[in-house]
C-alpha cells in the first residue's frame, strides 16, 4: 500500500540549486547561483509585442465582467499590443515622462493593465496605489502623501464617482483625471476611450526605444509598519530580468502554456509585478480572480476554480487554508484544480506542515500523485523573486537559495541570527523622491539591507537551504533584555497547531515573558470540535476542546524550551481576527503585528492581567512558571 510520503510528485522540470558560498572574515556569507542568468528583454512590453505577433488570437487578460459576472471580458494579446500603443501615444502626447507618472487609484480591470503597459511601453513611470488609501480612509494623509511625492501628470480611477472624496482632497485640479466607468462628479474627467482615440504615430517607436534598462518602470509602495509609505523604484531592468530569474529556477511555467488565476492585487510587487510580469515573459493567460481568502469573498475564489485550471498556483497560507475544505466537499473541483497543475507557491508566512499534508492528500486522492509545494523570498525591493527552494519537499518555511543573477549576503546581526542583504539586476536602486531613505537602504558594498533574517535549515550546510526567520525589527527584548526571535516562535507555534492555527502576533516587548494571540483556521477548528461549518469564531475559540488543544501545544513548547525567549508563556485564540480596514492586514492577507498590537492595547492588558483571565491559557512550566 503506498503511504503519502511515498507517493510520487508530478513529474516537473526544476532549475540547479547549486551554490557558491564565500565565509569571509567578519562572519558575512556571500551566495550565489553558480548558474548565470540568460538573457532576457530590455523590457517587458517587448514580450507583449513579440506575443501579438506570434499569436494574436492568444487569450492574454481576463477578468469578469460588472454587469454580468458569469461571463469574462476578455483581451487577446493582438487587441492588447494595438491599444497600447494608442494608448502610449496618447500619453506622448500629453507629455507625460519619467518625471510626470501616471497614478492608478483603482484595482485590477483590463483599462488598468492596458494603461500601466502602455507607460512602460513609452517610458513612463505608473503606480498602482492600494485602493484602500482612498476607499478606507477617513482622513486620506497616505494618498495625500503618495500622490505628493508622486506629482503625476495624470490620474486613473475606473469608477472615479466611487473615488470621488479622495480624488477632491488629494489630487490637484490641474492634474488630468481618467475614468473607464463614472465619472466623478465634482471635477471634469476624460473617459478612457478617448486614449484609444488616435492610432500610433512615428514618434512612439522612437520613444520606446528610448527606454532604457535603468529608465523607471513603475513606483510600487510599501506600507511598512511604521510611518508613511515609501515608493520603491521598479527600473525596466529590474521587472524584465525577474521574470527570466524565476523560470530559470522552476523551468516547469514554461513547459506547457501558462494559465494563471490570482487574486494578488497589482498594487503588490506578487501581484503586479510577479502575476502579470510571468504572464507577459512566457506568453500565458491571466484570469484575474475576484474573490480573496477572506471570509465572503473565498466563495468567489471557488467558483472561478470550477471553472479556470490554472497551470501554477500562486497564493498565501491563508489562501490555501480557504481551499482546502472546499476541495474536500467538491470532486469535481479537485478535478478540475489539479487537472493540469504543475506546482503550488506560497512565500512570506508560515504555512503549517499539516495544511501540506491535506493538499497532498487531495492530490493523490485526485490524480494519484502530490503537486510539489514552492516556496521563496523577496521583496518589492527586489522585483520580488531573489531566493527560491526549488526543490521536491513537504519542509516548509523555506526561503531556499538565490536565483541566478542574483547575489545574496547573509550579514550576522545581534540576535544571532543573519540579515538578508542582495545585489543584482532585480534590487531597487532605491526609493521615489526619498534620497536620504534611499542611502539607508544599501550597504557599503552596494548590497540591500532587507530587514529580514535568514537561518540555516541545517546549521552550517548551506547547499540545505535557508529559512525565512521573520523581521528583524520585529525581534524584540523581554525586560530581562534577552531577545525574542518572533520569526522563529512564530513559526514554531503555526506549525505545532497542526492545521488548527493560520496565524498569529508574538509579543511582550518590555515584559517578563512571552505572549501570543492567535488566529484560527475556522473550518479545521470547527471539524476539530465537532461543530457545523459556519460556527461563529466568538463560539468557537471559547470551545473546550480547542483551548485545551491551545494549553497543550504551548506546553509541549515550553517543555523542550531552552530560556524564556524560546517559548509562549501565555495566549488566546482571537475571537476578533486582524482587520484590513485598520491597517491590521496587509493586500496579501498577513498580518501587520505593529499595527495590530497598536489598536488593541486592552487585549495585551488582558493577557498579562493577575490573576489570569479565563480565556487566557498560560503555559505549565514548572519552575520557570
Amino acid at each position: 500500500m503506498t503511504t503519502l510520503d511515498s507517493a510520487p510528485y508530478r513529474r516537473i522540470a526544476l532549475g540547479s540549486r547549486q551554490v557558491h558560498a564565500e565565509h569571509r572574515a567578519d562572519g558575512s556569507i556571500l551566495v550565489r547561483s553558480v548558474e548565470p542568468l540568460a538573457s532576457y528583454p530590455r523590457k517587458l512590453t517587448d514580450r507583449l509585442q513579440e506575443a501579438a505577433r506570434e499569436f494574436p488570437d492568444r487569450l492574454f487578460l481576463a477578468i469578469r465582467d460588472r454587469s454580468s459576472p458569469d461571463r469574462w471580458r476578455e483581451l487577446h494579446y493582438g487587441e492588447a499590443w494595438e491599444r497600447v500603443q494608442r494608448i502610449g501615444q496618447a500619453l506622448l502626447d500629453r507629455g507625460l515622462s519619467q518625471h510626470r507618472p501616471v497614478a492608478i487609484l483603482s484595482g485590477s480591470s483590463i483599462e488598468h493593465a492596458l494603461l500601466a503597459l502602455a507607460a512602460m511601453h513609452v517610458g513612463v513611470p505608473h503606480c498602482a496605489i492600494t485602493p484602500a488609501y482612498s476607499l478606507l480612509s477617513d482622513d486620506h494623509v497616505k494618498l495625500r502623501h503618495v500622490l505628493d511625492l508622486l506629482k503625476p501628470g495624470l490620474v486613473f480611477a475606473d469608477d472615479a464617482a466611487a473615488f470621488g472624496r479622495a480624488i477632491d482632497r488629494t489630487v490637484p485640479d490641474g492634474v488630468e483625471l481618467v475614468h473607464s466607468l463614472r465619472a466623478s462628479p465634482g471635477r471634469a474627467s476624460t473617459p478612457f476611450e478617448r486614449l484609444l482615440a488616435q492610432p500610433a504615430g512615428p514618434d512612439l517607436a522612437a520613444a520606446s526605444a528610448r527606454v532604457a534598462p535603468e529608465s523607471v518602470a513603475k513606483v510600487l509602495f510599501t506600507s511598512g509598519s511604521t510611518g508613511l509609505p515609501k515608493g520603491v523604484i521598479n527600473t525596466q531592468r529590474m521587472v524584465a530580468c525577474n521574470q527570466q530569474m524565476f523560470v530559470q529556477s522552476m523551468p516547469c511555467i514554461t513547459q506547457q502554456p501558462l494559465v494563471i488565476l490570482s487574486w494578488l492585487p497589482w498594487h503588490h510587487t506578487s501581484g503586479g509585478n510577479q502575476m502579470m510580469g510571468l504572464t507577459l515573459h512566457c506568453g500565458g493567460t491571466f484570469y484575474v480572480d475576484d474573490g480573496k481568502p477572506l471570509v465572503g469573498e473565498v466563495d468567489k475564489t471557488i467558483d472561478n476554480l470550477r471553472e479556470i485550471a490554472p497551470t501554477v498556483y500562486f497564493s498565501v497560507p491563508r489562501g490555501f487554508a480557504a481551499l482546502v475544505p472546499a476541495l474536500r466537499a467538491d470532486a469535481d473541483l479537485r478535478a478540475n484544480f489539479f487537472s493540469r497543475l504543475s506546482l503550488l507557491y506560497y512565500s512570506g508566512s508560515a504555512l503549517a506542515a499539516s495544511l501540506v499534508k491535506d493538499l497532498d492528500e487531495l492530490a493523490v486522492q485526485t490524480i494519484g500523485e502530490r503537486i510539489p509545494m514552492m516556496s521563496g523570498y523577496g521583496a518589492t525591493e527586489t522585483a520580488p523573486a531573489a531566493v527560491g527552494a526549488n526543490w521536491l519537499t513537504s519542509e516548509t518555511g523555506l526561503a531556499g537559495l538565490p536565483l541566478p543573477g542574483c547575489e545574496l549576503k547573509l550579514a550576522p546581526v545581534e540576535s544571532g541570527k543573519y540579515e538578508a542583504r542582495l545585489r543584482g539586476p532585480n534590487v531597487t536602486p532605491g526609493y521615489w523622491g526619498q534620497p536620504a531613505l534611499s542611502a539607508k537602504l544599501f550597504d557599503e558594498e552596494g548590497f540591500a539591507r532587507m530587514g529580514d533574517a535568514l537561518s540555516f535549515v541545517v546549521p552550517g550546510e548551506i547547499t540545505q537551504g535557508l529559512a525565512f526567520d521573520g523581521r528583524i525589527a520585529e525581534d524584540f527584548k523581554l525586560s530581562t533584555g534577552t531577545f525574542v526571535g518572533v520569526g522563529t516562535l512564530r513559526a514554531k507555534l503555526v506549525h505545532a497547531g497542526d492545521g488548527l492555527f493560520l496565524d498569529a502576533v508574538i509579543a511582550g516587548e518590555g515584559r517578563d515573558e512571552v505572549c501570543a494571540l492567535v488566529v484560527v483556521d475556522v473550518a479545521v477548528c470547527s471539524a476539530t470540535c465537532g461543530l457545523p461549518n459556519g460556527t461563529p469564531l466568538s463560539a468557537l475559540v471559547v470551545h473546550p476542546a480547542l483551548r485545551l488543544r491551545l494549553q497543550t501545544v504551548i506546553d509541549d513548547l515550553a517543555a523542550r524550551a531552552t530560556g524564556s525567549s524560546t517559548y509562549v508563556a501565555r495566549a488566546i485564540l482571537l475571537g476578533d481576527p486582524p482587520n484590513g480596514a485598520d491597517g491590521e492586514l496587509t493586500d496579501k492577507g498577513s498580518i501587520n503585528a505593529r499595527a495590530f498590537l497598536s489598536n488593541r492595547p486592552t487585549l495585551l492588558d488582558r493577557l498579562y492581567a493577575q490573576p489570569a483571565d479565563a480565556q487566557v491559557c498560560v503555559a505549565r512550566t514548572g519552575g520557570r512558571r
